[in-house]
């Protein structure tokens, strides 16, 4: 608890604090969308936010999530969101410890991995829907492992609201029968391989009973399909900087790097141990994360814990010198009796008070100032100057600030390309990279849109590419440029 209480504070007081959880102009839409949605509107069908899509067909899968970042705006703007995520990532740090414990990991361990898997997980620590997946695969895999005695009602039931719940907040429901078939396929390979008396019925029943409750959505078998069209587009998914490998080259990659090497040793261990359902997880999440850097954090909240389960099973067990297996024993013995002390004295009393201070000092304006996009980020105060252009003025502004324009103006301006790549197709894509990118042809995708003024990123070469053209700046500063036509 007190791990997760410092997570709560670190995440929005220290370093760039609540800044850093909106570091993704994607928050923006996703707000608009919840509040319209509280407002009494129906789920949106059509594009509502930009010009270049107007009226076509739109998927908001992650509505849920919308609607709970909706409220958290409408209560305390977004410092009130950036409260609700940090407290989601400190509930996300208490559950990956009670996962530890879940396994049989040792509580040294467990420490010991807090800091590789902090630094791994605030990669994507963003005010974002994926957050909540992550709160769902741990509670997912505690479930499991705690999955024990006869199956009842009342799990087979829990089982298909876990499936209604996380299709509606977030796309990679497809996660949780996943996980459910993974265990059902570990108990019959540990009967088959070891004999051991464990049953996959009840895994089945959980695996069957998810996913149909996943089909319990708005868009119902609809959303499968789009889910499916997506993550299987893999010209469109190369071209979205989330879904590439990381660069283990820049500042800090070490402590991610551990993870994974973490990962990576302790996976023959879950073989030893006779979990071949933690081998599957391991190795499927590992192979993710080396993949796509949006796979990592939950390589560092899945795999570690499954880890430190293996690895604790393998020091009981080692065969090894007596005066050697007695400190073993030892030190087992005494991290047991830590756990047994930290259960009774988790704190969970302090837990609401530390969220309480919390809310109180992000409400003083020292603290609620940063709380935000960054002006240093996003063309905050080139915003002012984009109020006054003509209501139909046609925008020309990267992906980037296409989220953060829909939130500053209330989604009445409409924008030219923002996040959501699923939507905007990798035709789009291509035409648009044409135009940033200042490559053959872009004059005329330019002239194909219509643009009557750009908001860019000063490093932009397009900047100097238009001005060239003739067009004039109207507005500058450190972090955008203003030109119209």
């Amino acid at each position: 608890m007190l791990v997760s209480i410092l997570t709560l504070f670190y995440g929005l007081f220290f370093g760039e604090g609540a800044a850093k959880l909106f570091r993704d102009s994607d928050t923006g839409w996703h707000i608009l969308t919840g509040e319209a949605i509280l407002k009494g509107g129906p789920l949106p069908r059509t594009d509502p936010y930009s010009f270049t899509m107007a009226g076509k067909p739109w998927l908001a899968w992650e509505w849920g999530a919308d609607v709970w970042m909706g409220a958290a705006h409408r209560w305390n703007g977004l410092p009130g969101v950036a409260v609700m995520y940090a407290a989601l990532v400190a509930v996300c740090a208490w559950l990956w410890f009670r996962l530890h414990a879940a396994v049989g990991g040792n509580f040294f361990f467990a420490c010991a991995m807090a800091s590789p898997m902090l630094t791994t997980v605030s990669l994507h620590w963003l005010a974002r829907p994926h957050v909540f997946s992550w709160l769902l695969c741990l509670l997912a895999l505690i479930a499991l492992e705690r999955a024990g005695g006869q199956l009842r009602l009342w799990h087979m039931a829990a089982w298909f609201l876990g499936g209604v719940v996380w299709a509606n907040l977030h796309a990679s429901f497809f996660l949780l029968p996943i996980l459910c078939f993974t265990y059902a396929a570990g108990a019959l390979l540990r009967r088959l391989l070891w004999a051991e008396a464990v049953s996959a019925t009840k895994f089945v029943w959980f695996a069957v009973l998810s996913s149909t409750g996943t089909f319990l959505n708005p868009y119902g078998f609809g959303l499968h399909r789009h889910v499916v069209e997506y993550l299987s587009n893999r010209e469109l998914l190369a071209r979205v900087g989330e879904f590439q490998t990381f660069n283990f080259q820049v500042e800090g990659a070490g402590q991610v790097l551990l993870t994974v090497v973490i990962g990576m040793l302790g996976v023959t261990l879950t073989l030893a141990r006779r979990r071949p359902e933690h081998f599957l997880i391991c190795c499927g999440m590992l192979i993710l994360g080396l993949r796509s850097a949006r796979a990592l954090p939950l390589v560092a909240l899945l795999v570690l814990p499954l880890v430190n389960g293996a690895i604790t099973r393998a020091l009981g067990n080692v065969q090894v010198r007596p005066k050697i297996r007695n400190i073993i024993d030892s030190f087992l013995a005494y991290s047991g009796r830590l756990r047994i002390l930290e259960r009774q004295c988790g704190g969970y009393a302090i837990a609401p008070l530390a969220f309480l201070v919390a809310v109180a000092l992000l409400g003083t304006p020292a603290f609620s100032a940063r709380a935000g996009f960054s002006p240093t980020e996003f063309p905050v105060q080139a915003a002012f100057e984009v109020e006054k252009l003509p209501q139909d003025a046609r925008l020309l502004a990267p992906d980037k600030f296409g989220g953060y324009l829909i939130y500053r103006f209330g989604g009445q301006r409409r924008v030219f390309f923002d996040g959501r790549s699923d939507f905007y197709g990798v035709g789009f894509l291509k035409n648009y990279v044409k135009l940033i990118e200042v490559r053959p042809g872009w004059r005329e995708q330019a002239q194909q849109f219509g643009f009557t003024h750009a908001l860019l990123p000063n490093r932009y070469s397009l900047v100097a590419a238009l001005e060239h053209w003739g067009w004039r700046k109207i507005y500058s500063d450190e972090t955008a440029t203003l030109l119209g036509k």
